[in-house]
């Protein structure tokens, strides 16, 4: 089982519970999903980037990510309707809170200048979304082989209904938000 998991249900939920006075376990909020999103607009001039990209992708999630095609034709980018124009990766359970796990305690501290993550990133509903401008974050990805540093959109899914209880969660879950002077 996950290290994080067992954090959340040891740690977490009895802090959680005591903070907003929740009277069933099942109204605690919890992770859902996160969503690892890169999206190569340079694909549409060369196809073999997605291909990078994608296994870039795979080697820091874990699991294999999806081609997602433009949804409609614009043409002042010359693209077209169905062109192949990014990645993306829905990791859910262990594989998720893996993934969480080395994000906060691997990836972010060796942003340069870290001073936490923004806590203005969540959408009002409980979800908070992380743009990283560089893939190199990840000790997966060799240094040596990249062409190119692509950032991408990582998206964490929790079951919190306001944005206060998202972020009391991933607090508590480890994530170093910014401190606020």
């Amino acid at each position: 089982m996950a290290r994080l998991r067992e954090h959340y249900k040891k740690e977490a939920v009895p802090a959680l519970t005591k903070q907003f006075q929740y009277k069933n376990i099942m109204a605690v909020p919890r992770l859902v999903k996160i969503n690892v999103n890169m999206g190569l607009g340079e694909a549409i001039a060369n196809a073999k980037i997605l291909d990078v990209a994608s296994d870039e992708v795979a080697a820091i999630t874990g699991q294999r990510p999806v081609v997602t095609k433009a949804k409609k034709s614009i043409a002042a980018f010359k693209l077209r309707q169905g062109m192949p124009i990014g990645v993306t990766v829905t990791l859910r359970g262990d594989r998720m809170y893996e993934f969480f796990d080395r994000l906060v305690n691997i990836a972010l501290p060796r942003v340069r200048d870290f001073r936490g993550v923004p806590t203005r990133s969540f959408d009002g509903r409980g979800n908070f979304t992380l743009g990283l401008r560089d893939q190199l974050l990840f000790p997966e990805i060799d240094y040596g082989k990249v062409d190119k540093s692509r950032g991408m959109n990582i998206t964490i899914v929790t079951t919190a209904g306001t944005d206060d209880e998202a972020f009391e969660l991933l607090k508590v879950m480890g994530m170093p938000f910014e401190k606020k002077e």
